[in-house]
Formats: C-alpha cells, sequence, structure tokens
C-alpha cells in the first residue's frame, strides 16, 4: 500500500467543517457544472446487466463487482463508470443538440490500488452532452475542459469566501498539450511521471490524445476503445502541493463515432464486442454523437480543502497500515 502522510501535514478544517464543506463544494460545483454546460440532473443506475455491454471497462483489466438475481436470473455488475450509459440515455431521453444530462455515479473498483488517492469507492458526477458533426475536433474539447476548469476556478473562490482559512492556489490558466507532446519533453520519463514534471511547473494541465500508441509504441495511459475517440480526449490534472503530484480530476472526451470505434475495436482486438446493441448502434449511426466525462467528487473536495487523503473527503475500506499512519499523523479517516 502506497498510502503517506506529510511531515507536518495539519488539516486547515476541523472534522464538522470538513463535513460541511463537503456538501458546500458538491451543491456548488454541480449548479455551475450544469449551468456552463446547459446539463440536465437524471437518475442512473447503480449496476447493469452483466451481457449488457454497458459497463465501461477502464483500462480492460478491472474485474466488476458482480452478483446474481434471481427473480429475474440475470446477473447484475456493479458499474465502473457510467461512460456507456450516459450516451444511450441521451438518445432514450431524446436529447437534442446542444442539451445534456449528469448524474451522480457511485461505483465499486474492487481492484483499484489503494493510495492518497485512489479508492475502492468511487464518486463523480458523470456528464454526457449532444455535439454536431462538425464539433468533433480538438477545439470543441479544449472548450469544454476550459468550461469545468472555470466551474472549479469558481467553486474555489467560493469555498475560501466561506472558509478563508484555506489557502488553496490554481493557476487560473489551463494548458493544454498532447500526449506526445509530453513524451517528446521528457522521453526518459515515465508518463506518471511526465504528468507530475509539467504540471509541478505549470501548476494546471490537460492532456490530449489517451489510448492510441504514441512514436515510442506505448500508449500514455488505458483507455477503453469503445467511448472515448483516442484522439480526441484526454485528462484535466492539478498540481497538489500538500502532496507535492499530479492530481487528475476529470477524464473526458468527445466519443466515438462509427470509423472510430470500427479502429479502436480492430486496434485493441475486442471485436466480440460488436455483437451488444449498444455497439451497434453506434456503428449503425444510431446514438448522438456526443461528448461527456466524469469528474470526481471526492477528489475535487480534496484538492480545494488541501487535504492529504481521499480518506478525509470520503468514507470507504483501508488497510491497517494506512489507518496505523493516519492515526500516528493525527490524521482523521473517513
Amino acid at each position: 500500500m502506497k498510502s503517506y502522510f506529510p511531515k507536518n501535514y495539519v488539516s486547515k478544517m476541523s472534522l464538522y467543517e470538513t463535513q460541511e464543506a463537503i456538501s458546500f463544494i458538491k451543491k456548488t460545483f454541480q449548479k455551475k457544472l450544469s449551468k456552463a454546460l446547459h446539463l440536465k440532473r437524471v437518475s442512473a443506475p447503480l449496476f447493469v446487466e452483466a451481457n449488457s455491454g454497458l459497463n465501461d471497462d477502464l483500462n480492460g483489466i478491472e474485474e466488476a463487482v458482480s452478483f446474481k438475481i434471481p427473480n429475474i436470473n440475470k446477473k447484475g455488475v456493479v458499474v465502473h463508470s457510467l461512460a456507456k450509459w450516459k450516451r444511450k440515455a441521451l438518445y432514450d431521453y431524446d436529447f437534442y443538440v446542444g442539451n445534456g444530462l449528469y448524474t451522480d455515479m457511485n461505483a465499486i473498483r474492487k481492484d483499484e490500488e489503494l493510495d492518497n488517492l485512489h479508492s475502492l469507492y468511487v464518486d463523480q458526477w458523470d456528464w454526457e452532452k449532444v455535439i454536431r458533426k462538425e464539433d468533433r475536433n480538438i477545439e470543441t474539447l479544449k472548450a469544454y475542459a476550459n468550461d469545468i476548469h472555470n466551474c472549479v476556478l469558481e467553486t474555489l473562490d467560493e469555498l475560501k469566501k466561506k472558509y478563508p482559512q484555506l489557502k488553496t492556489k490554481l493557476n487560473k490558466k489551463l494548458n493544454f498539450i498532447t500526449a506526445e507532446e509530453l513524451l517528446q519533453k521528457y522521453p526518459d520519463l515515465s508518463p506518471k511521471e511526465r504528468e507530475n514534471a509539467y504540471v509541478k511547473e505549470k501548476k494546471s494541465l490537460f492532456v490530449i490524445g489517451i489510448g492510441d500508441e504514441l512514436s515510442d509504441g506505448k500508449a500514455h495511459d488505458g483507455r477503453a476503445p469503445d467511448y472515448d475517440d483516442w484522439h480526441l480526449n484526454g485528462d484535466l490534472i492539478y498540481y497538489d502541493d500538500v502532496l507535492d503530484c499530479a492530481l487528475e480530476i476529470s477524464s473526458m472526451g468527445i466519443r466515438v463515432d462509427d470509423k472510430a470505434l470500427d479502429y479502436q475495436l480492430n486496434k485493441s482486438n475486442h471485436n466480440e464486442r460488436r455483437k451488444y446493441q449498444y455497439h451497434q448502434m453506434i456503428l449503425n449511426n444510431t446514438l448522438p454523437l456526443t461528448i461527456g466525462g466524469g469528474i470526481g467528487q471526492s477528489r475535487l473536495c480534496m484538492l480545494l480543502m488541501h487535504k492529504a487523503h481521499i480518506g478525509e473527503v470520503q468514507s470507504s475500506l483501508w488497510d491497517e497500515e494506512t489507518l496505523k499512519n493516519a492515526k500516528e499523523s493525527g490524521v482523521i479517516i473517513l
């Protein structure tokens, strides 16, 4: 386990203030997000049918929590995220171009490596919006990334007015760089080390182009082949000065059209997925063209409140060593 607590770290908020601020951040941010992106809140599933093809496969190696449902003789799987479900929901609910949805997504990722930034419990705002064919480009991606970045900045401003003891600072300018440019800039570093090096200098970062092979024959990071277009997606990252590292707040992207899905299924050797209704609806141009992503709720709270561990802002399960080190450091894990 890799959780650690920086020397001399002391939370700037009491336990009561922390709980109060979590509620404040979540209410404030989602209100700003829905207004900026023209999103309507909808209800979303905690689990889907195992054979539906709607669960997010993340990096393709994580196993979903599953259970048998005797009354309907089917197997359910707890969602990893709602990346695919959202797009179909836009179709089912008859959303039109320029409008979208968001929802509170709660998930269990049992294979997650536990550390300061990763937990078994995932809570995020999942959002999705219908776009036009001519909007499938890098400039659209950048515009939406900037919108989300501005929502983060505005939420921080309001939070600091309410809790003046907070001194969190974020760069008002969002810096964009492609995964290939990062590779060329730091050829001797791993992808995560490249992000750390760049964001430590620039303080904010949006990495574009995640999933396909770069010039070194490796992908910057894993992405499922059937929701993001690997060439039109990215991660929103901030410098966390408490932990002295990159903190990813959001993964987002313009979703695959028929051509991108065909290419990515072939490239990833996942052509067996073509049988699913969701994939057929994309290949047949039935589903709307969309952009969407997930924004980590606990991670946003952790960043804005200057916390050292995600366990300070959400309730989950941790190994004994982490709990022992936290107690010795005077850190309250919820």
